[in-house]
């Protein structure tokens, strides 16, 4: 059974004659009348009782109009979805984002797409950028947005923004009057950090190991799944810690926390997406509007 097959058969039912059904088809008489045959045979029913020269809908063939006719118009209606997902009248996008991005960057930057295509549902997860990049190699998500480094070949990546991470002490902390602080400083005060995994842990490492310091050998007391547990435990006097300037600016601005003399990197945010899986047209423009 072909939706072609359905429609020649609503058309004939609905005109009680095989020619106007060609005509209005745009087919010839033969095609009409072979279409009717084919899906009689395949189905081993009669369709239509042959009176004379016309034909008219039998028992089997009222029953099975109003079954032909919901076919095609979910058929009808699935072309619709499609045009309007095309269109960006409506559709689902997947996003995974780390946290930092997710509270600090990306927000504004949804609310833009939402407000240009207010049909297109924005789903966003947050978690790390393992969690991430995981997300998109599986096809739990389309795009994937994190400010760790990926080192996966099947993902493409593409920078869309940047921040830097700060070094943060309480006030009274041996570091907060520190002019300056020397690589072999690093392991001589506990740390708070994020879990291995996140972007902001593995920018920190990176940062101490060309510097010359061993990330193992760093003191961390304690290490704690989100950037808002690690910053009250660092207020709190837990102990040293790295977050993005974004994150700790109302701490540093109200006093509850320094930076301490230590540069760290800027830090890129990438874009990921799966290069093999399907792009959805929402997908591309998302991307543009990142860019």
């Amino acid at each position: 059974m072909t939706l072609d097959r359905l429609r020649i058969f609503v058309a004939v039912a609905e005109r009680d004659h095989v020619t106007a059904a060609a005509r209005a088809l745009n087919l010839t008489q033969s095609a009409v009348s072979n279409a009717l045959a084919a899906l009689e045979t395949e189905h081993d029913v009669r369709l239509f009782d042959r009176v004379g020269r016309g034909v008219v809908l039998n028992e089997t063939g009222r029953a099975f109009l109003p079954e032909a006719k919901a076919v095609l118009a979910r058929a009808a209606a699935a072309g619709a979805a499609l045009a309007d997902m095309s269109a960006l009248r409506r559709g689902r996008l997947a996003v995974f984002a780390s946290q930092t991005i997710a509270s600090y960057w990306l927000p504004r930057r949804l609310v833009d797409f939402h407000t240009a295509y207010p049909g297109v549902e924005l789903a966003v997860e947050i978690g790390n950028t393992r969690e991430a990049a995981q997300a998109v190699l599986s096809g739990a998500a389309e795009i994937g947005l994190v400010e760790g480094a990926v080192d996966e070949p099947a993902l493409s990546q593409v920078q869309v923004g940047s921040d830097r991470l700060a070094v943060l002490v309480t006030p009274d902390h041996p570091w907060a009057t520190r002019r300056r602080l020397e690589a072999n400083d690093l392991a001589d005060q506990p740390w708070v950090l994020r879990e291995v995994g996140s972007g902001t842990r593995s920018t920190l490492e990176a940062a101490v190991r060309d510097i010359g310091v061993d990330p193992t050998t760093l003191s961390v007391s304690m290490t704690l799944p989100s950037n808002e547990a690690v910053l009250a435990a660092a207020e709190a006097g837990a102990g040293a810690t790295a977050l993005s300037e974004s994150v700790a600016y109302a701490s540093v601005a109200a006093g509850r926390l320094v930076t301490a003399p230590f540069t760290l990197p800027e830090r890129p945010f990438r874009l990921l997406r799966h290069r093999e899986r399907y792009r959805s047209r929402a997908g591309d423009v998302f991307v543009e509007a990142m860019g």
